[in-house]
């Protein structure tokens, strides 16, 4: 289901599928997430269980999908099918009806990904956030265009990411380490 900006907490098999993403390994300095319900009341828990600060940033929310929000891939290709098929062969061209420009999405999270990355720089964060959020996140990583960051990437259910900054001298250089559901990352 496209559910975009709407506010829906976790499911109980959502809850599942983030506690497993988890393991008792994981170290964190700090969690940043997006306000939205489906994230932040997982990276709350996670932070009172490791008594680490959380900080919410409105910035991570997910896409705006406009009238597409609330209804399934199915459905929307039912009814609008060719705009549909048009966002995700480019989604900078092609606004889902009443929905968020990709490009401004792009702009807000990449935004907060470099204002964290300066905030915090240094310390090990967990951002909990969305899907498109992740695709922005990577597609900046690895200067991946817009018009391929919707579609070039698969983001699992409670998907993990991890990026590696370095700082020097010679600049800022991020690098994608692994992507993927964890299951799927272990060896």
């Amino acid at each position: 289901m496209y559910r975009g900006s709407k506010d829906d907490p976790l499911s109980g098999a959502g809850w599942q599928q983030m506690r497993d993403a988890v393991t008792e390994a994981d170290r964190w300095d700090a969690i940043v997430t997006s306000p939205m319900l489906r994230c932040v009341h997982f990276a709350q828990e996670l932070a009172d269980r490791y008594g680490i600060p959380l900080h919410s940033d409105e910035r991570l929310r997910e896409i705006n999908f406009g009238d597409w929000e609330g209804r399934t891939a199915d459905e929307v290709m039912a009814s609008d099918g060719e705009r549909l098929s048009r966002f995700w062969a480019d989604p900078v061209a092609c606004t889902p009806p009443g929905g968020e420009p990709a490009a401004q999405f792009n702009t807000r999270v990449t935004e907060a990904w470099r204002h964290w990355q300066e905030t915090l720089a240094g310390q090990n964060l967990l951002i909990v956030c969305h899907g498109g959020v992740i695709r922005m996140i990577i597609a900046d990583v690895m200067n991946i265009p817009l018009t391929h960051a919707f579609s070039g990437l698969v983001t699992p259910y409670a998907c993990r990411s991890r990026i590696q900054v370095d700082t020097s001298a010679h600049g800022r250089f991020q690098s994608l380490v692994a992507h993927g559901a964890l299951k799927a990352l272990k060896p």
